[in-house]
């Protein structure tokens, strides 16, 4: 007959050494992929429709600034995902499947799956689980 042993899991190392400061900090920066498309929509629409100030040339520093801060978001969104990868495979809660879900999501769902992600599982301490493991 085998023994069904219950095991105690506390929150996942990974969560321990995130302080709170850093967490927000990770939001923070989670989020400016998102304001950026927010802020590139907003300008655009405004040179689109030449609301613009009169006399000014709207389009004199707009090419070098959005190109810089383009790629400067793009740098930011491939170490973000790095980063959730990186938490993603040390974090004792997933099993390997829930690992591969969570990698196809933040890799296809990028700057929407990714606050998500900060939400429920940098943001929200994990409770402890019980687990049943099968014993022979």
């Amino acid at each position: 007959m085998a023994a069904v042993k219950v095991v105690s899991q506390r929150p996942s190392e990974v969560n321990r050494r995130f302080p709170r400061p850093l967490r927000l900090l990770m939001l923070l920066v989670t989020l400016w992929p998102l304001v950026y498309l927010g802020l590139f929509m907003f300008v655009w629409f405004r040179l689109f429709f030449g609301i613009m100030a009169p006399g000014s040339d709207p389009l004199s520093n707009f090419p070098v600034a959005f190109i810089v801060a383009r790629l400067a978001t793009m740098l930011l969104s491939f170490a973000l995902l790095a980063c959730y990868v990186v938490h993603l495979f040390r974090n004792a809660r997933f099993d390997g499947n829930m690992k591969a879900v969570w990698a196809i999501v933040l890799f296809m769902g990028g700057m929407i799956a990714m606050p998500i992600y900060w939400y429920l599982y940098i943001w929200q301490d994990a409770a402890p689980v019980s687990a049943a493991v099968q014993g022979t």
